[in-house]
Order: C-alpha cells, then sequence, then structure tokens
C-alpha cells in the first residue's frame, strides 16, 4: 500500500467522518511539474535588453526625495526638475546579488508557515474591493462585518493560505484608521499570515508591529523570520508615488518581505502588443526590487505581475483572457531568469458569478500554474474586476484553487497503484465496483468535490435542482456556522488591545 494510502491524509478529518463540508487538508502546495517556456532564449534576451533601455534611457518617475537620494547615492542618474530616476543594467544586477530567491513566512500559527519560492505555491484571499457581494444580501459597500466575516471563511477553508491586503474595505471606518481593525481581525479570528497595507509608513509598521505581539516576539526577532508581506504596486507607465516608496522603504528596513508589482493593462497602461507590456512590466519590478535592495540588502522581495489587457472597444479591464494567461507564464519565465519568488493574479472581469466567472478564473489560475506561481493573489473571491469580493465567488474559487492542488498531487505509481493483480481478479468482461481494489480504496480513491453536484438529473430534481450558484450559498453560510475561532493567548489579546487604542490615538494627534 502506498504512503499516501495509508496516511489516508488526502481528505480532512470532517470528509473522512462524513461530516462538514468536504475539503483536502491544510498543506503547503508543491507545483510539481515543469513550468512552461513559452519564450525561447533569443526572445527572453530581447525582452530583457529592451528592459533595460527604458530603465537607463527613459527611467522612473518618482515622487519621493528619499527615494531619489537612495539612487543617486548609488550612481543613478536623478533629474529632480522632472522627478525622473534613470538606472543602468549594472545597478540591476548589483541588487539582484543581495536577492534571495526564497523565504519564510510564518504567522501566529508557526504550524502554517509558509515557504515562497521554488515550486512551492501558496494561494490568497482577495484583497481591495470596496463593494461586497451575496446572493442573501445583494451588492453593498464594504464593511468590517463583511471583512470578519471573510476572513474566518479564509481560515476555514484550508485552500486560502494567506490573507491579502483588506479583503474589503470597510467603509464606515474612518480612512486613516480601519487598518487597525482589519489587522486585528486578521489576527483574532484567523491565523495566517497577511499582507500589509503599504500606503505608507505608518501602516506598514503597525501590520509588522501586530504580528510581532500576535507571534510574543520581538520586532526584532520578526526581521529574521518574516511574519507579514506586502504587495507595492507601480503607477504604470512608470510613475512611483510617495506613500508606496514610504511603505516599501518601512518594510525593506524590518526585514519584511516586499512584492513589487506593476498593474500593466495593455492598451491603457502599456503599448497594445504583449511583447511592449511586458519589457514595461519588467522595466518597473526591476526598479522597485533594486530599491529595496537599496533600502536594505538581502530583503525578500517578490517579481510581482498583473499584466491583461482591455475591451479596445469601452476601455474596461479584461481578465482571464488568452493574453492574460500568456502574461501569467512569460512573467514566471521573467521572474525565475532574475532568481526572484514569482506573485501573480487569476482575475475574471464578470459582474456575477456565472459561466463567465468561471472559465476566466480557470484560464487565468492554469496561466499562474503553468508559470510556476508561487503566491496568487486574489486567488478566492474576486469579482467585478476586483471591484467587489463575492462569498459565492470565494466558493467556486476554493473548489478550483482545490482541483488545481489535486492535479499538482503526485501520481502513486507503486505495484499496487499499477493494479495487475486487481486486474487479474477480475474476468475479462466483468466489473471493479465490488473488487478488493477498489473496496479498500472507494472512500479516498478520488478527488470529492464540494461544490460540483454527480447526482443524475432525476436525482438532483427530486432534491429541488439547486444549482451550483444556490449550492454555493448554501456552503458559505455552512462554513460560518462551523467555522471555530482559533484561540489566542489573553495576554496577547491584551497586548493588541492596548497597541491598537495607543496607535488610534496617536493617528488621531496627526502622527503617522
Amino acid at each position: 500500500m502506498s504512503q499516501e494510502r495509508r496516511g489516508g491524509g488526502r481528505r480532512s478529518r470532517m470528509e473522512r467522518n462524513g461530516t462538514g463540508i468536504p475539503q483536502l487538508p491544510w498543506q503547503q502546495v508543491t507545483n510539481t511539474y515543469a513550468p512552461v517556456q513559452l519564450l525561447d532564449e533569443e526572445r527572453m534576451v530581447a525582452l530583457h535588453r529592451n528592459s533595460m533601455r527604458i530603465l537607463s534611457e527613459l527611467g522612473i518617475s518618482v515622487m519621493s526625495e528619499r527615494v531619489m537620494s537612495l539612487f543617486e547615492k548609488a550612481g543613478a542618474i536623478v533629474d529632480r526638475e522632472t522627478l525622473t530616476i534613470r538606472i543602468d543594467e549594472d545597478l540591476v544586477n548589483t541588487a539582484l546579488e543581495t536577492t534571495p530567491s526564497s523565504f519564510t513566512l510564518t504567522s501566529r500559527n508557526p504550524e502554517k508557515q509558509l515557504h515562497i519560492g521554488g515550486n512551492t505555491m501558496a494561494f490568497g484571499l482577495v484583497a481591495g474591493p470596496p463593494n461586497v457581494h451575496d446572493r442573501i444580501n445583494g451588492r453593498r459597500q464594504g464593511n468590517l462585518a463583511d471583512y470578519q466575516n471573510f476572513t474566518r471563511l479564509a481560515h476555514h477553508f484550508n485552500a486560502i493560505h494567506i490573507l491579502g491586503n483588506q479583503v474589503c474595505a470597510p467603509m464606515e471606518l474612518p480612512a486613516n484608521v480601519r487598518h487597525l481593525d482589519t489587522y486585528n481581525a486578521n489576527l483574532t479570528l484567523s491565523d495566517l499570515c497577511y499582507h500589509c497595507t503599504a500606503i505608507g509608513r505608518g501602516r506598514a509598521e503597525d501590520g509588522i508591529n501586530m504580528m510581532a505581539i500576535a507571534r510574543g516576539i520581538s520586532v526584532d526577532e520578526m526581521r529574521a523570520s518574516p511574519g507579514v508581506i506586502t504587495i507595492i504596486s507601480i503607477n504604470s507607465p512608470r510613475l512611483f508615488d510617495d506613500a508606496m516608496a514610504d511603505g516599501l522603504i518601512a518594510m525593506a528596513e524590518h526585514g519584511q518581505p516586499v512584492t513589487v508589482t506593476p498593474f500593466t493593462l495593455m492598451g491603457a497602461m502599456t503599448p497594445v502588443t504583449l511583447a511592449a507590456a511586458l519589457c514595461q512590466q519588467n522595466a518597473e519590478a526591476l526598479f522597485g526590487v533594486t530599491l529595496t535592495q537599496l533600502v536594505n540588502p538581502g530583503t525578500p522581495v517578490m517579481y510581482g505581475a498583473f499584466t491583461s489587457n482591455v475591451d479596445m472597444r469601452s476601455g474596461a479591464p479584461a481578465f482571464g483572457t488568452p493574453e492574460n494567461t500568456k502574461a501569467n507564464i512569460i512573467a514566471g519565465q521573467l521572474a525565475r531568469h532574475y532568481g526572484l519568488p514569482y506573485r501573480t493574479s487569476n482575475a475574471n472581469a464578470s459582474n456575477v458569478v456565472d459561466l463567465q466567472a468561471a472559465y476566466e478564473t480557470e484560464m487565468a489560475t492554469w496561466g499562474a500554474v503553468l508559470g510556476g506561481a508561487n503566491v496568487i493573489y486574489h486567488a478566492a473571491g474576486w469579482l467585478e474586476g476586483g471591484l467587489t469580493a463575492s462569498y459565492e465567488k470565494l466558493i467556486l474559487d476554493v473548489e478550483i484553487l482545490q482541483n488545481m492542488m489535486e492535479f499538482l498531487r503526485p501520481l502513486p505509481f507503486g505495484e499496487e497503484d499499477l493494479g495487475f493483480e486487481a486486474i487479474k481478479s477480475v474476468p475479462a468482461g466483468g466489473h471493479f465496483f465490488g473488487s478488493e481494489h477498489t473496496m479498500s480504496r472507494y472512500s479516498t480513491a478520488f478527488y470529492q468535490p464540494m461544490l460540483s453536484n454527480w447526482q443524475n438529473y432525476g436525482s438532483w430534481e427530486e432534491a429541488g435542482s439547486h444549482d451550483a450558484l444556490e449550492r454555493a450559498t448554501d456552503i458559505w453560510q455552512q462554513a460560518l456556522r462551523d467555522y471555530e475561532q482559533p484561540a489566542l493567548d489573553a495576554a496577547i489579546r491584551e497586548e493588541l488591545d492596548a497597541y491598537i487604542a495607543r496607535r488610534r490615538e496617536e493617528i488621531g494627534t496627526g502622527e503617522p
């Protein structure tokens, strides 16, 4: 009997006991297949060279005096009149010499430590939408109650490994302090790592400090064992704003990982061709990567990619397209070329949870997986081009992610898996339903979906004719009923409360 079967580890305890929502156990996902290489060496060289031309001849516009000083000290050409920094390939290569090829993220639960890099993968909760939707309550502004529910769902579903930067914006709370409430929800309602908000130094440092408190360690100790990560978005084309710069610098100073992600939509923020868009994305990403190493050599940094196209009839963003899928794969080639972990997304542009939402998400997910992504951001719950966090879409996405996890599981190929004796035991023209080989494996032989329904039409109709969208509503409601809040030491809870109260007062008096 193979080791996987002996351990019975493919399915969670609740699935083996026949209760609860079927789901795979918590695990560090490994991509067991070689990444797809869409570009040959000649095209990779051309893409790299054109990226270097963008950096050295056109440069990146910045809005931070600190960033200009750092680059100027490193030998870059800094034009303070036009706020433009031009860097050469030598400066980029020097930075790449100190970037780690992988790192770990440790939350308050060390059993859920994530390795980021190599052939490992992690899936993240949707982040950033101003709106929320479910079939019961409809579409509405983001709020703290929904934020807390999404955090509970992320904790409940094992396919979600990391919390994004505010799954939805709690719009009823003051913008300058709401990050304290969302960090608090992250740390008390789940035991996962999370992305800090890096709009300015203060928000980043609050995320770092609160995770250190939750782990019962000092900020200095967390420098050697990162617990939070952030995403720095480049305002394509070629603009790096001061708030993002401050957030990047704060994270790098504390040794916490930074993901540099240009948001590049072909035809809007880049030229219309995929080759040009990838060159611009690459130049912008490498600029941010270089900055992290100028602040603190050795800072963990991820190569981020979010390149897709627009609808040329309306200008609206499009995701899950063939172009987006190609971009996800090629960006992975670029990240590996530079020896960096790779972050991308599996977004869709549908306004509702429907066929479009499913096939666009599936298409983009395959691009991310085939491209060797280490983190797939917005992997669960993204809808309406990122404007809405959807309860039903989260359930659909968890099903997609679990299917992908099972696809990536190594194929058992021992003597019993080859099944010669089983084939021998059944006469020609017979069947294997009652064979010993089948009976000893039937409960764990195949992936058991939580959303799909495999009843025949008559049985499905007799059970109420519920489609996948209706079933998704039932599942997220059941998940919230089944949710169990992870324990948190009372002293740590008290220290977090005190920190939040102090920071509210400081921010209210104008401190950063």
